[in-house]
């Protein structure tokens, strides 16, 4: 393994890999790589972490530019966990994000966010609407 390193640009992302890898490690919700592809170009704020030329974390943000910003598909490769990635990735998002009240919703990792600050605030809800991914 070589040194982690930090980017918040999609420039080098080989999206197939990025998919093949998250389905590996059991982080794949149903997107196409041209769909991961597509909502990171539509976040307000995004970070990779990598070791060469391999994405081995990501995270985004969503935002309306003013007081409100979702923080969404955070991940780190499991051969990589307990090393820091995260709370980096997660300190690139916040710091583009002044001002703003940063949510999230996660179901197993309370304590790791917790240790970054986060409180909890009351019960997230939500829905699809429609099909998921709008596929037939």
């Amino acid at each position: 393994m070589s040194e982690i390193t930090f980017t918040q640009t999609l420039d080098g992302v080989d999206w197939a890999r990025l998919k093949t890898d998250l389905q590996a490690d059991d982080f794949d919700n149903g997107r196409t790589p041209d769909e991961l592809r597509r909502s990171f170009e539509n976040s307000a704020v995004i970070a990779f972490a990598w070791d060469g030329d391999r994405v081995i974390g990501k995270a985004r943000a969503l935002s309306d530019g003013v007081c409100n910003a979702y923080v969404v598909d955070v991940w780190t490769h499991s051969d990589y966990r307990r090393r820091g990635v995260a709370s980096r990735l997660m300190r690139l998002l916040a710091e583009q994000l002044d001002g703003q009240h940063i949510y999230l919703f996660t179901d197993d990792a309370e304590a790791f966010y917790h240790q970054l600050g986060y409180r909890p605030q009351g019960t997230g809800m939500g829905f699809v609407v429609g099909k998921w991914l709008k596929r037939l």
